[in-house]
Formats: C-alpha cells, structure tokens, sequence
C-alpha cells in the first residue's frame, strides 16, 4: 500500500508546472517550441526576401533614381536607428540569460529597457516620415521630386570623376517614386513587427515579473529574443540598402 502511495507521488514530483499533457518532458516541450520559432522566422526570411530581391531588381534598372532618392534619407537618423537596435538585441540577450539564471528582477528591467529601445526606434522613423510628408515624398498624385543642380554641379562633377546622371528630371519624378514605393513598404513592415515585437515582450516582461520563469523554464524569453534578433537583423540588411546608394559622392 505504502509502495503504490509512493509510486503515485513520483509523477508529481517529476512534472515542471509549466509542462504541458502533451510532451513527456521539459526538453522534448523546449525542443517542439524551438523548431516551430524557427519555421516561423524561414516563412518572415522568404517574405523579406522577395522584398529585397524586388529592390535589387529595380536599382538595378534605376540606379540613378534610387541614388538620389537615397541621398533626401538622413544618415544620422538611420545611423540612430541601427545603433538603437543593435544595442537592444545586447538588452534582449542579457534578458535571456537573466531568465535562464533565474534573476527575476534583472530579466524584467532588460527586457523593459528592450521595449523603450524599440519605442525609441519607432519615435525616429515616425520623424523620417514625417519629412517624407513634408516634402512630398510619399508616392501617389502628390509625390514632387524636385531636385535643382547647383550652378557648376555638372563641371564638378566631371572634374572630381563623379558619374553625371542619365535622367532627365521628369524621368527622376516617375523612377523615384519607384524607391519611395520600396521605402515605405520595407520600413513600414518593418517597423509593424516592431511593434509586435513590442506587445509581445509586454506578455513576456509581465510573466516573468509573475516569477512564471527558471532555470528549467525560460523558453518564451529566448523565443521571444529569437524573434527580436531577426527584426533587428532585417534592419541591418535596410539600412546599407535603403540609406548608403552612392554615398561615396
């Protein structure tokens, strides 16, 4: 009786509480959740990717527009931005490793200090659209490309071995709105998975303040970092893209 009592407590006592009637064991559960994070992020690789190689294409055909397009972006503000990032990816990691440690109140201060980064990556590009509405930028029946040579620009141009462009300005008004197009939408995608992104590490931040995580539980948290990473990657590949075209000149 005592034997079959004790038999029964065992299974209790093996179980983690977050566990799920699903899988055998912690691992097996970590291991399921791992694979499924990382097909996720292979369908978000193909989805930016057909973006990138839509971009690729088009500069290819306009250099021209794109590099004078790329020239009304602000180097500071996109040199911000990927400052910011690549520090948050820094924040997000010592979030993961506060939760695999099992240090509650060092897991949520970083992955807070995490959000107001990327908070702080949106204010930036809600200041560079701003710009773009500003001075007509944004395509549509609106979209204005104006853009004059100084007086002598052609001469310096050819004197300094600079390559002189190959279109004329109502050409540049059609093709630039082409790198605005791709502007927008790879940034404005971007920046809608910041902001899931964002909602998601608030989920995260409040269960680990709730002490769900520990040594043997802390799989939302490197899920979660998982994700961020790849968004911040994604930027790192849209900056030189979008913000370096012929920026030797």
């Amino acid at each position: 009786m005592s034997n079959a009592v004790a038999h029964a407590d065992q299974p209790a006592h093996a179980h983690h509480r977050a566990l799920q009637h699903h899988f055998d064991t912690m691992p097996q559960q970590k291991e399921a959740a791992v694979i499924g994070m990382w097909v996720f992020l292979l369908t978000e690789i193909l989805f930016f990717g057909g973006l990138f190689v839509a971009y690729m294409i088009y500069r290819i055909w306009y250099f021209d527009a794109f590099a004078e397009a790329s020239r009304s972006l602000s180097l500071f503000w996109g040199g911000l931005n990927t400052a910011v990032l690549i520090g948050s990816s820094l924040t997000m990691a010592m979030a993961v490793r506060g939760a695999q440690t099992n240090k509650r109140k060092a897991t949520v201060n970083w992955l807070i200090l995490t959000m107001l980064l990327g908070t702080v990556f949106l204010g930036v590009k809600v200041i560079e659209y701003a710009d773009k509405f500003e001075h007509h930028h944004v395509p549509g029946p609106n979209f204005v490309w104006a853009h004059e040579a100084a007086p002598g620009a052609e001469g310096a141009a050819a004197e300094s071995g600079h390559r002189q462009l190959s279109l004329t300005p109502d050409q540049l008004q059609r093709t630039t709105q082409i790198y605005f197009s791709l502007y927008f939408t790879m940034t404005g995608l971007h920046a809608l998975h910041m902001i899931i992104g964002i909602g998601l590490m608030s989920v995260i931040t409040w269960m680990a303040w709730k002490g769900r995580f520990d040594e043997q539980y802390y799989t939302p948290v490197e899920l979660s970092g998982l994700y961020w990473h790849f968004v911040d990657i994604v930027w790192i590949f849209l900056f030189p893209l979008l913000y370096l075209v012929e920026r030797h000149q």
